[in-house]
């Protein structure tokens, strides 16, 4: 389905040049994509993760050190032996140096390995939900700004209309003024109209400029780029409400989190209950010695050998802080199913409400573009009239302004239109772009 905003002149064809590059939705999205901070961070986030899920940091391999130590001394030494011999030496020197391998593996620590690898992995999922979220926030942000900005232009391109009007309506009063068909009054008031269109448009340029500068930073790029907007608002042929309900439920980046966020939790229960078995760990290493002494009964010695040995723990007592952090992960686990039903509510409930605004924004569209075509012919009509003095300047004014009431209305409802659209399938976890 596909609506064009293209505003004609009411007796013609308007064309308005733009010197500025044609920016499609397809084009802001893959900017978007490329170069947004927040998915940035979120895409960095989820290295980071990926970088953290592996065996070692589970807890799953040895560790290996290598150690060198040296030692060296130079002292005043006096020994007197036990015959009554006295022995001394000024700067004795003293050296020693151990150097080895270490090896430390722990081989079974109540299977808390196995729940920390299963923790890793589902933080990693966690962060590949958020980059996705992230994604969609964005992107729904680029899309929804996007139109703002072709809804506000075609505005803009109504006030370029009236203006116009407005000008051929102060020609009309000055000339039936220089003819004395119409009094001093009638011009002014024409001039005053025109001045105030023409101040509207200035500021409705304001929008426009301001909502170009959003999507720039939205999109992650230099904010004085300039680009122009397709005039072209695309929907979606067909939204079915129990299509989007099962996609919410399975695809829902928010409810998603919260279900990660349960299994976490009941990954800590099993972490906690582990604390009960025994740690089981292996050392070995292989050690070099050499020594060397310039006084005593030993001048010098060499050793090198292996060296092994395991050590079992196991918490007999710990003041009962074993039993409470297992309540405590119980409660942790109990919450996040509360959480994660309060957040399927919520799902439903936002889905529901959305989809109810997208079906009454289709309503309004056909009723207000009914009204637009009223109000034009209306304009049409009154112009002539006016043009032949049969109406007054404030039935003229008021055509006018109903003319750009109306444009504005079905502008604002195809906007909506989008908007709640948009809003749909980012609930549902899924943003599409209509061809």
């Amino acid at each position: 389905m596909k609506l064009y905003l293209v505003l004609g002149w009411l007796f013609g064809s308007l064309t308005l040049a733009y010197a500025q590059e044609k920016l499609t939705v397809k084009e802001a999205i893959a900017i978007t994509l490329e170069n947004n901070f927040d998915i940035q961070l979120a895409e960095n986030t989820t290295k980071i993760a990926q970088e953290n899920l592996s065996l070692g940091n589970a807890g799953f391999l040895p560790t290996v050190t290598a150690n060198l130590n040296q030692n060296n001394s130079l002292q005043n030494l006096e020994q007197i032996q036990n015959s009554g011999e006295v022995r001394s030496m000024k700067n004795a020197k003293n050296n020693s140096l151990n150097y080895g391998l270490n090896v430390g593996w722990t081989i079974f620590d109540g299977l808390g390995m196995f729940t920390r690898y299963k923790v890793l992995d589902e933080t990693e999922k966690r962060t590949g939900i958020a980059f996705k979220k992230s994604v969609l926030t964005q992107v729904s942000d680029v899309l929804s700004t996007y139109y703002s900005i072709v809804e506000q232009k075609t505005l803009l391109a109504a006030l370029d209309t009236t203006i116009q009007i407005s000008a051929d309506r102060l020609k009309v009063a000055e000339n039936r003024f220089e003819i004395g068909k119409a009094s001093r009054l009638e011009v002014l008031n024409a001039q005053v109209n025109l001045n105030e269109d023409q101040s509207n448009k200035v500021r409705q340029q304001a929008v426009v400029k301001n909502l170009k500068t959003n999507l720039n930073r939205l999109m992650g790029r230099m904010l004085t780029v300039e680009f122009d907007v397709l005039d072209e608002v695309t929907f979606q042929e067909t939204m079915l409400l129990p299509n989007l309900q099962a996609q919410a439920l399975t695809q829902n980046p928010d409810l998603q989190l919260i279900a990660v966020d349960k299994t976490l939790a009941e990954l800590q229960l099993k972490a906690t209950k582990a604390n009960r078995l025994p740690v089981i760990r292996l050392n070995a290493g292989y050690i070099f010695s050499d020594s060397e002494s310039s006084l005593g009964f030993v001048k010098s010695s060499n050793a090198k050998g292996l060296n092994y040995g395991a050590t079992i723990a196991l918490n007999v007592f710990d003041g009962f802080n074993q039993r409470r952090n297992e309540r405590v992960s119980k409660l942790q686990i109990k919450s996040a199913e509360i959480l994660l039903a309060q957040q399927q509510q919520l799902v439903e409930s936002t889905l529901l409400t959305a989809f109810e605004d997208y079906q009454t924004n289709r309503l309004l569209i056909d009723l207000e573009e009914n009204n637009e075509k009223i109000a034009r012919q209306n304009l049409r009509i009154t112009l002539d009239k006016f043009r032949i003095g049969t109406v007054s300047t404030v039935e003229f004014r008021d055509a006018q302004e109903n003319y750009i009431n109306a444009v504005a209305r079905r502008n604002a409802a195809v906007s909506a239109l989008k908007r709640s659209e948009i809003q749909v399938e980012f609930i549902a976890g899924n943003l599409r772009i209509a061809e």
